[in-house]
């Protein structure tokens, strides 16, 4: 019998896989967050707010409501902004009126496409005035200040790589050196490669 159940556990450890549920919470904990961690799980187990990112930056508010309301009704959207220019820097929060609206929404919105992009979703334990703002040095989402790939859809360059792009394009105007005269007898060979017999060529003579 012992054998029996052995093999049976065996068999189903080889044919299936345990799938985690959807709607669990990520590891993530705000470092801002100012409780402890069993106060961090305690507000994520009764939350109704979702903190959204991977965001375009072009993104609307009226294209967040469209898709996160076929989870239920929603309470309002806060838009990530930046901290310098106050325009969307690819995240939000979503507040729902209930904490099972937010689940549905973890289990059937997160890792949807969005203009393009995956979504992704978290249980948040609920927006606080000033979270809005992007906490990057340069005003936008930390992320964003050492990404290295060009992504048009949030603002092309990272941060810091903008900032190597700029100043190599500043040195390469700086290093290069217009022809302001033609050297002797360049004139020549120019207009013997045009088929041109003569400077005098260029004058219509």
């Amino acid at each position: 019998m012992a054998l029996t159940a052995l093999i049976d556990s065996s068999l189903l450890e080889d044919n299936f896989t345990i799938v985690p549920r959807l709607d669990r919470p990520s590891t993530y904990k705000d470092h801002q967050y100012q409780g402890s961690t069993t106060q961090w799980d305690k507000a994520l187990a009764n939350t109704a707010t979702l903190y959204v990112g991977n965001l375009s930056f072009y993104t609307t508010e009226e294209q967040l409501y469209e898709i996160f309301s076929k989870a239920g009704e929603i309470k309002r959207i806060i838009m990530g902004l930046s901290r310098n220019t106050k325009t969307p820097c690819g995240f939000c929060f979503v507040e729902y009126y209930t904490h099972s609206s937010a689940l549905e929404c973890m289990k059937y919105v997160n890792g949807t496409k969005l203009d393009d992009r995956i979504i992704r979703t978290d249980l948040d334990p609920g927006f606080r005035e000033g979270r809005q703002f992007g906490r990057g040095r340069s005003g936008g989402q930390v992320r964003d200040e050492y990404r290295q790939e060009y992504d048009e859809a949030r603002g092309g360059w990272g941060h810091m790589r903008a900032k190597q792009e700029e100043e190599r394009r500043i040195q390469q105007e700086e290093s290069y050196e217009a022809i302001s005269t033609v050297p002797t007898g360049a004139e020549l060979q120019i207009n013997s490669r045009l088929g041109r017999s003569s400077p005098g060529y260029r004058n219509g003579n």
